[in-house]
């Protein structure tokens, strides 16, 4: 997929530049294998959740400022997107915390919308992935194709920036 100059371009109406002419996708191999939790506490597999989605990894911790500043325009980002929209695009979000405690995780998590999904917080995973995506600060989004490659590094900056129109061609 090409990306517009200025965001995530092609993902609504839309996202089916992303997916390809067949339409099917396999999970996203970033988190294949792997266990996420609710904001609920329900634990699900991720190849399960994730199939057929495109997925927003989202870095951040209740105790940041920017990240607390960040949430709720991605929460409005995410509910216009899917749980509003009249063609729900298939998109997830996966917190990956970088909080200091699992109590603050848990509090992070009670910000977000139910049907978002969580790496644990004790899963020596969510390191990796940090050091995978060169995390050094947060809030970050980083948006994955099912097949992990990384369709833009910058979708915080680009929805804070843009809003829904980072997404659009």
């Amino acid at each position: 997929m090409l990306l517009s100059s200025g965001g995530f371009g092609g993902l609504v109406g839309g996202f089916g530049q992303v997916v390809g002419s067949t339409g099917m996708w396999a999970k996203v191999d970033v988190l294949g294998g792997r266990h996420l939790v609710t904001p609920g506490g329900t634990w699900v597999e991720a190849e399960a959740a994730l199939q057929n989605k495109v997925v927003a990894l989202y870095f951040g911790a209740v105790r940041c400022a920017p990240s607390r500043d960040f949430t709720p325009l991605l929460c409005d980002f995410y509910v216009d997107l899917v749980e509003q929209a009249r063609r729900p695009a298939p998109l997830a979000v996966v917190l990956v915390s970088t909080d200091s405690s699992a109590q603050e995780m848990q509090d992070f998590m009670r910000l977000l919308p139910g049907s978002w999904l969580a790496l644990p917080f004790h899963h020596p995973y969510r390191h990796e992935l940090r050091t995978r995506y060169h995390i050094t600060a947060t809030p970050k989004l980083v948006i994955l194709k099912p097949s992990g490659e990384i369709i833009t590094d910058k979708g915080q900056k680009q929805i804070q920036e843009q809003g829904r129109a980072c997404i659009q061609n």
